[in-house]
């Protein structure tokens, strides 16, 4: 019998998890049992970090300790700076994380030791370090100094300061975190089944991270955050955004930051929990130009093409405020999601199924040979 095909895997259950699930009817995106939304209100990223690797919520005195854990493992190794800075025509942030992150791979002793608790280890010892590598990485290519990073600071906060070299304030610091949550996990796009497929093989945490940064830097994936910031700085008024986003809808071009696989009918929860932060920064700083174009952005898209944004169309403007270069945004999803892509090794490799596929057919058959 001939199986279906599904362009892009569309509708198959590729993995049974217990990490997360989109519940789109329900308008729930659940972590381990938990509602990310409800998450990014009351907790901390660092307490998700503790969720997704441990399975439960830490304690204080357990979010304190996972707070040394990543301040102490921060630095990376003198050798990774000639690897990520050297001078190239062509290289972008994303291609320096992925090539920091490989080169990584070759300083952990625990490189190839998959048990439950080394896979722990890693994923750790990579949290802490890609912040750095992302901030400073992009620093030295753009002929900035490095930053170092400030243990007495929150893991958050410390990643915004090396980002912008300013000391965020609180409001700054949290709304930082809360983008860090709602980009954490997200059950399974593209860039964590590249990870858990690698991972089948076998291969290590940072050989599966590694293939989803390439995976995220595709711009089907990654990248829409950035796309968000230029059109609006593009646009620079709400006036001038109007007048931009129904050019392009005229000219059937695609606006980035709206529409998703799955988020078809409803606004994507974690874009509202974006726009509300984006809210707090604007009334912190005197001035919702910004948000008033992105609200009627939205409300553009909505009557125009019954379309709703998604998280990246609220995170850049965020972003934006707080400072950090638009070339960084998409590094930064990636940083946050390293925690879910850590999860999802680890529970790939405790009860593994190598990936292995078939393909329905359509070429040719029956062809011979002929000699010349």
């Amino acid at each position: 019998m001939t199986e279906k095909f599904r362009p892009g895997l569309e509708g198959i259950i590729a993995s049974e998890t217990t990490i997360s699930y989109l519940d789109v009817a329900a308008e729930q995106i659940v972590i381990r049992g938990y509602d990310l939304i409800e998450l990014a209100r009351t907790v901390t990223y660092v307490d998700v970090v503790g969720l997704l690797l441990d399975g439960t919520l830490p304690d204080s005195a357990q979010r304190s300790k996972l707070e040394a854990e990543l301040a102490a493992e921060a630095e990376l190794p003198d050798e990774i700076w000639p690897i990520v800075s050297f001078p190239a025509p062509h290289k972008e942030a994303m291609d320096i994380l992925r090539t920091g992150i490989s080169a990584l791979a070759a300083f952990d002793e625990e490189l190839g030791v998959r048990s439950p608790e080394a896979n722990r280890r890693k994923a750790l010892r990579l949290l802490a370090k890609v912040p750095n590598l992302v901030a400073n990485g992009y620093r030295l290519q753009t002929g900035k100094a490095p930053i170092e990073p400030k243990k007495e600071l929150s893991y958050s906060a410390n990643f915004l300061y090396m980002l912008t070299g300013k000391l965020p304030d609180e409001r700054e610091a949290r709304a930082f975190d809360q983008s860090l949550i709602v980009y954490s996990e997200h059950e399974m796009p593209n860039s964590t089944f590249v990870a858990r497929v690698i991972a089948s093989t076998h291969s290590d945490l940072y050989g599966a991270l590694t293939g989803a940064v390439a995976s995220l830097k595709g711009t089907l994936h990654g990248g829409a955050n950035e796309a968000v910031m230029y059109m609006l700085q593009e646009a620079k008024t709400p006036e001038g955004l109007e007048k931009l986003m129904k050019g392009k809808l005229a000219a059937k071009e695609r606006i980035m930051g709206f529409g998703h696989r799955v988020y078809m009918k409803k606004m994507d929860p974690r874009a509202l929990m974006m726009k509300e932060a984006l809210a707090v920064l604007s009334e912190q700083r005197g001035s919702r130009e910004l948000y008033e174009m992105c609200d009627l952005g939205e409300r553009i898209m909505r009557e125009e093409k019954g379309l709703y944004p998604n998280l990246d169309y609220y995170a850049a403007p965020v972003y934006y405020m707080l400072g950090i270069p638009i070339d960084l945004y998409t590094p930064i999803f990636m940083a946050s999601r390293t925690v879910g892509i850590g999860a999802h090794v680890m529970e790939q490799h405790a009860n593994n199924r190598l990936f292995r596929p078939r393909v329905l057919y359509s070429g040719p058959r029956g062809l011979r040979p002929t000699i010349q």
